[in-house]
């Protein structure tokens, strides 16, 4: 069966290569990833031969190639970006069609944010895909729905130069709406499954140490899916409410995800790069008096265990990989959908009287 060459810009710690090639059809050929230690974590679970490990606009020439994919650094288009600190990564698209130039691949797969669609930049790359001869298309699609345990929803942009864009149907499904022959989405315990509930120490699967205090917190937000607010008012019912903050008080119309537990019995909610500080989200174990690890983490993102992680890393630059990861089960599924489609245009090259 034929490979396809892939090329994959901004690839991170390799989470997109890897469901690209755990699919089978298609072998990576070239990389670029500027930040070092991703470009670590990529050189250990594939190759350092390939890879060029440095900002995307200073690589001056791109191998042809059958398909490109990678996301643009998404902190410029997300609403969690307040601040605006990443204003320079929105104008990567232009790399990404130079990429196209240089390459001329056949197909190319972009992942990011939701927000990027609506973004002026989006609409002048495709524009540029547009005008190479791409028919482009875009959809926002759920992790969940492809067998990754969390709710996930990202944007994909297909470019193909064939006549239909190659979309993956969905496996899962919510199981309060399921319907036909697909599988209910898969949960933090399938996830986490032969995981020791106390952590190891080892393969990242590592504990923590927060304050005496922090602890209290903890234990004060119920078991499987409790919020901040509960927590709140379980601490003023046994005389701790110097345990909230002010600020907590104050906003009262924040997200109840803050401080909050994950569910057993349901998928993650969105992992970000922070997912070991509890007032970034609902990060808290199910029943733990702690956040999910790292491991739980990468399982949760749907990364195989020999999926490398380097040890000598900080938890914080492996945190940031897996959390601007693309699960890569849901990689996969795109690319087994990519490879069908290129199969079928070379049926079709080959035998035009049948087409």
């Amino acid at each position: 069966m034929q490979q396809y060459a892939l090329i994959d810009l901004f690839a991170g710690c390799g989470a997109m290569t890897r469901g690209f090639v755990e699919s089978g059809r298609f072998k990576a050929i070239f990389a670029v990833e500027s930040d070092p230690n991703a470009a670590s974590t990529y050189a250990a679970n594939f190759t350092d031969e390939h890879l060029q490990p440095w900002p995307i606009q200073d690589v001056a020439t791109f191998p042809a190639a059958d398909i490109i994919i990678g996301g643009p650094p998404c902190q410029g288009f997300s609403s969690l970006n307040r601040e605006g600190a990443s204003v320079e990564s929105r104008r990567r698209w232009k790399d990404y069609i130079r990429a196209l130039d240089g390459s001329r691949p056949r197909m190319f797969v972009m992942e990011n944010v939701p927000q990027m669609l609506k973004s002026d930049e989006y609409s002048r790359f495709k524009d540029a895909a547009e005008v190479r001869g791409y028919l482009v298309q875009e959809r926002i699609l759920n992790a969940a729905d492809f067998g990754v345990p969390q709710r996930r929803q990202r944007a994909i942009v297909i470019g193909t130069k064939g006549s239909v864009v190659p979309w993956p149907e969905p496996t899962h499904g919510n199981p309060q709406t399921l319907l036909g022959t697909k599988l209910p989405w898969r949960t933090f315990k399938q996830a986490v499954y032969q995981l020791p509930l106390t952590p190891t120490g080892r393969a990242w699967h590592r504990p923590r140490n927060p304050r005496p205090t922090t602890l209290r917190r903890y234990a004060a937000v119920p078991h499987d899916g409790g919020n901040r607010f509960e927590m709140e008012d379980n601490l003023d019912r046994d005389d701790l409410g110097h345990l909230v903050p002010p600020c907590w008080r104050k906003h009262r119309n924040g997200s109840h995800d803050v401080f909050g537990r994950l569910w057993w019995d349901k998928p993650a909610s969105t992992i970000r790069t922070e997912f070991y500080k509890p007032e970034k989200g609902r990060y808290l174990h199910p029943t733990e008096p702690r956040t999910i690890t790292v491991r739980e983490a990468a399982r949760l993102m749907s990364f195989p265990d020999d999926f490398v992680l380097p040890e000598e890393q900080s938890m914080t630059a492996i945190a940031r990989q897996v959390g601007n990861a693309v699960p890569p089960l849901l990689a996969q599924c795109l690319a087994q959908s990519a490879a069908a489609h290129m199969d079928d245009m070379d049926d079709r090259a080959s035998h035009p009287a049948a087409a």
